[in-house]
């Protein structure tokens, strides 16, 4: 019979052994496959809009929308929400037992997975409040959103400086996204021996110009967010749909929003490439 001492020791290994299970490693390739269907689609909408047709929603809410008019909509609604949800598990059992990989046990990996972790659990629940027929949750506009987010956090004490701060820390992730894509980072997580050489190439044009695309949309929204709090403007900030029609805005018209939109129909496709090669 094994000791008092032994049994938290036992319980501790059969978790970790849980958080290794295949059951485990399938939720994290369902997330990202969940997460490329909805890239897919918003990049598709965000096309739409940039070639005349500014109806469309292009955010998480359109994509949902979307896949809601078609037949078997609401089950591939439920798979996206069940998917996220996994993918949230799996980053929790990576910030709690550590990731893959030879940093993966450092406290900085491990933060930003439980960060990952709680982003993935919010989506997740949005997605399945909108399959269990909660409209307002899922499918609400980013920009509106957004837009009321900030002006409760201008209310707080210190608030433009905490809103400042905010813009700045999506402003800089969008930059550090783009970088790591330019620099193949991704290349770490990837299993590339079980890749062939055609396999290789597709999925490092996917990563970079996809990796490029989002990171050009964080950046931007954090930049709105910026001026909200510089002008004391909630108004000022966006989400993904009216951030994206701002590329359009550009001198660039919309080719630079044409250009983006299809970038992050290609991160899409490049999750779902990470749904299949990743290491998990």
């Amino acid at each position: 019979m094994p000791s008092t001492l032994a049994v938290p020791h036992i319980g501790r290994r059969t978790a970790r052994r849980a958080a290794r299970s295949s059951a485990v490693r399938a939720a994290a390739r369902g997330g990202f496959a969940a997460r490329g269907v909805i890239y897919v689609l918003v990049g598709v909408l965000a096309l739409r809009i940039a070639f005349g047709d500014p109806g469309e929603q292009a955010d998480r809410g359109g994509a949902l929308a979307e896949i809601a008019a078609r037949p078997f909509g609401g089950v591939l609604i439920w798979a996206l929400g069940l998917g996220l949800a996994g993918m949230a598990l799996w980053r929790l059992s990576e910030a709690v037992f550590g990731a893959a990989g030879p940093d993966g046990h450092k406290a900085g990996t491990r933060l930003l997975s439980l960060v990952r972790c709680v982003f993935y659990a919010v989506v997740s629940f949005s997605v399945l409040s909108f399959a269990a027929g909660k409209k307002g949750s899922g499918s609400g506009a980013s920009d509106q959103q957004s837009r009321d987010a900030t002006a409760m956090a201008l209310e707080l004490p210190g608030g433009p400086w905490l809103v400042a701060a905010a813009g700045v820390g999506i402003a800089v992730a969008g930059v550090w996204t783009a970088v790591r894509a330019i620099l193949h980072t991704f290349h770490k997580h990837l299993d590339r021996s079980g890749m062939s050489r055609s396999a290789r190439r597709g999925v490092d044009v996917l990563g970079v110009s996809g990796g490029i695309a989002r990171g050009g949309v964080f950046t931007l929204a954090g930049v709105y967010v910026v001026k909200a709090a510089v002008t004391y403007d909630p108004g000022r900030a966006k989400g993904m749909d009216d951030t994206l029609r701002s590329f359009a805005h550009t001198p660039a018209g919309p080719w630079l929003l044409a250009a983006i939109a299809a970038g992050l129909a290609l991160f899409g496709a490049f999750s779902c490439a990470m749904a299949r090669w990743r290491n998990v």
